[in-house]
């Protein structure tokens, strides 16, 4: 027997109130990295053969536009990766980012389906794990549990 997946073209939920996996995205690079952990255990989410894409990180001014770009270009990363929807993040940046950029930010992260739980920067986290693997298990702890469905009342 062979089971089959049926999944949006973007690979976005069905259910947009469904809440999704949470993800770690090291933007405080060149280019971004994209992580996921379950039980703490953290891992780098590669794209697909045939479906690579560059996630290059723009500058802490760059425009609105650019940001959204990145951060639509990792959730879909870790969509395919994982098979399910992702809904929220934490993002490690090369520095804290002031007020106002971090405002920008969550605007950016918003449009392109993502909920920053938290900004940090690289020198918030040790190298080991890599800053992506921190934020993951960081956005894991962070991350809104799915509401379960109540039991029916027996009586």
């Amino acid at each position: 027997m062979k089971l089959f997946q049926i999944e949006e073209p973007d690979g976005g939920s069905a259910d947009p109130g469904e809440t999704g996996a949470a993800i770690g995205v090291d933007a405080g690079g060149a280019s971004a990295e994209v992580a996921f952990s379950v039980g703490g255990n953290a891992l780098i989410l590669d794209d697909r053969a045939g479906f690579e894409q560059a996630l290059p990180v723009p500058a802490i001014v760059a425009p609105t536009a650019e940001w959204q770009g990145l951060f639509e270009g990792a959730r879909i990363r870790a969509e395919r990766a994982l098979a399910r929807p992702v809904t929220h993040a934490v993002v490690v940046l090369a520095v804290a980012p002031s007020a106002a950029a971090e405002r920008r930010l969550r605007k950016a992260a918003e449009q392109a389906g993502l909920e920053v739980l938290r900004f940090a920067g690289r020198g918030e986290f040790s190298a080991d794990p890599t800053p992506a693997l921190a934020a993951a298990i960081l956005a894991e702890d962070l991350a809104p549990r799915p509401k379960l469905a109540a039991a029916p009342d027996p009586g």
